[in-house]
């Protein structure tokens, strides 16, 4: 509903990631508190979690990841945070301004809108350079439109100003 997958499908990925994690962590809670394995693997996961945004830094312990939530998860996508940060105006705005190649993270476009955002990165979320929404060339029809008025006797915008 307010994540905009496509059905099934994201939403899927998502919880195996989930899970795959909770899984790891429920292994590693089995083992003593000084387990050597639990503490590197332990340590790794949660290093992994807090890159990506999902588990706060003051809450690095493994009972907090069987706690995570769905949501958490679904949180970090790219298509999430643009909504979030005002650039589209839906959800679904979102996912087609990341698949038209409109969205760039740092000084890559990203044209996945699962791609998880790390939160490093959250700030780097941005209109392309070449997009027209950017400092781009313009779309085509306003380019069509330009060409159009240019051929006449002059465009009835500019005789106004």
């Amino acid at each position: 509903g307010t994540m905009s997958l496509r059905p099934e499908l994201e939403e899927e990925a998502v919880v195996s990631t989930q899970s795959t994690g909770r899984k790891a962590a429920r292994e590693l809670l089995t083992l003593e508190d000084k387990d050597p394995r639990r503490l590197f693997e332990g340590n790794a996961i949660l290093r992994r979690l807090v890159r990506i945004g999902v588990l706060d830094e003051n809450r690095m312990k493994l009972d907090y990841v069987l706690g995570l939530k769905t949501e958490d998860f679904l949180e970090r996508r790219l298509q999430t945070q643009v909504f979030k940060l005002g650039l589209a105006k839906s959800i679904h705005h979102a996912r087609v301004l990341i698949r038209q190649k409109h969205i760039r993270v740092r000084k890559q476009v990203v044209n996945i809108p699962s791609f998880i955002v790390r939160l490093d990165a959250q700030k780097h979320i941005d209109i392309a350079i070449n997009s027209a929404y950017g400092s781009g060339r313009e779309g085509r029809v306003k380019r069509k439109r330009m060409r159009a008025g240019a051929g006449g006797a002059g465009d009835a915008d500019e005789d106004e100003d």
